[in-house]
């Protein structure tokens, strides 16, 4: 099935071709076919006590609130029959967990669905005969049924082409002869109600050749006369009957059909000839006012032409100059952040220049230089006496060993 959109998909509609908004209108039909292979009528209809459904009743909104509980206890019997359970749908039940439960079961039958369940709302369109038409596919094939194939009648292919026309010939001869003797019979049931003179002459030998002598004398009173003749009036009728194979009546009918023709043909030409003269002098006052008008309107066209070309250029002039212009309002905005940043500088060095902090740190860090200073005073007086004492110790022991020796000399010369 091709399934069609609503009127929120004319789009896809336009790629489908001209004949896809009538689909739906086809696949109903089908649909309809297969309830009846279903007995729906049966089976479903009597147990709601309704009429039985029209070709066309899904395909186009009738009664939304009918067709959506119709659509729902339809659907959720074609599930019943394809061998699923579902609940038959209440009247006050929430129509979008109706929607979802008979979505879900088509789902798991295996048929993809690729529409919002809000489309089934209405009960009626394309989506909704989709949905009836795939669950009636599957009940039919869970109820087993299968189409039987055509029994054709067996043709005798024997024989020439000359001996069919000639059975062919014997069989209309065959019911000519019925046709005929049909009609002799229908002849004579009305000839036997009809009063033939020669009845009277076959009346009159049975009573006799002999003449009365006398002369007869009626006593029948002229009442009596006209009742009989009323009795007998319908029989007194003389039919003539017609035989339509008769060439004769057919050349009568033709010339009858064609005085009437020309009859007609006559009064139909004059006025057909008097519309033409109207249609060819409204087509000249047509052509006459064209002209007119063209000759009155060729200096405003004119006009209009040459605003249109102006228009143009002053289109593509005001194309140039938003060329320009988105260049210029880039350059403003890096102008506009250079002049930011710029302000912001000239604001830090005036809040700096205004403002004692810079003082404050100067003098604490001259106090803590000058404490650094007398630090490394002390430091450098302390090295200097370890190294005076250093010195002078370096200095003794010097003394001390150049004495020594000279000691040492003396005694050995002493001695």
């Amino acid at each position: 099935m091709t399934t069609r959109r609503g009127p929120e998909e004319e789009a896809e509609e336009l790629d489908g071709g001209p004949g896809l908004a009538y689909m739906p209108f086809v696949v109903m039909d089908d649909l309809l076919d297969k309830l009846k292979l279903l007995n729906y009528d049966k089976d479903f209809l009597i147990e709601l006590k309704m009429k039985p459904l029209s070709r066309h009743y899904f395909a186009i909104a009738t009664n939304p609130g009918e067709q959506f509980f119709l659509f729902t206890s339809l659907a959720a019997w074609l599930i019943r029959k394809s061998g699923r359970n579902m609940e038959a749908p209440q009247e006050y039940d929430d129509p979008n967990s109706t929607i979802s439960s008979i979505l879900d079961h088509l789902r798991q039958l295996g048929v993809a669905v690729d529409f919002p369940p809000s489309r089934l709302k209405t009960g009626c369109g394309e989506h909704a005969i989709f949905v009836l038409d795939r669950l009636a596919d599957f009940a039919l094939k869970a109820s087993m049924f299968a189409w039987r194939k055509p029994a054709y009648p067996a043709e005798d292919t024997g024989g020439d082409d000359g001996d069919v026309e000639d059975e062919a010939e014997l069989t209309l001869d065959k019911v000519e002869e019925e046709m005929m003797a049909d009609y002799d019979d229908d002849d004579d049931e009305e000839e036997e109600n009809i009063l033939h003179l020669d009845d009277l002459k076959d009346l009159t030998k049975s009573q006799g050749d002999a003449w009365p002598d006398e002369i007869l004398h009626s006593n029948t009173t002229s009442e009596e006369w006209r009742l009989e003749l009323e009795r007998v009036l319908p029989q007194l009728k003389v039919t003539i009957r017609s035989d339509n194979r008769d060439w004769r009546s057919h050349i009568e009918q033709m010339n009858e059909h064609r005085g009437k023709i020309n009859e007609t043909l006559t009064f139909t030409q004059k006025q057909l000839d008097s519309l033409h003269t109207e249609i060819s002098r409204s087509l000249e006052k047509i052509h006459s006012r064209e002209k007119y008008l063209n000759g009155q309107l060729d200096p405003l066209l004119q006009e209009y032409r040459n605003l249109q070309n102006l228009a143009a250029e002053s289109r593509e002039q005001y194309r140039q100059v938003s060329g320009s212009l988105v260049e210029k309002s880039h350059e403003l905005a890096q102008i506009s952040d250079e002049l930011d940043r710029v302000k912001h500088e000239m604001e830090e060095r005036g809040s700096s220049m205004t403002d004692g902090t810079p003082l404050v740190n100067i003098r604490k860090g001259l106090t803590r230089v000058k404490q650094e200073i007398t630090a490394m005073d002390v430091r450098i007086g302390v090295v200097e006496q370890k190294l005076l004492q250093a010195k002078l110790k370096d200095k003794t022991n010097m003394q001390r060993d150049m004495n020594a020796p000279v000691y040492n000399n003396m005694d050995m010369g002493l001695f």
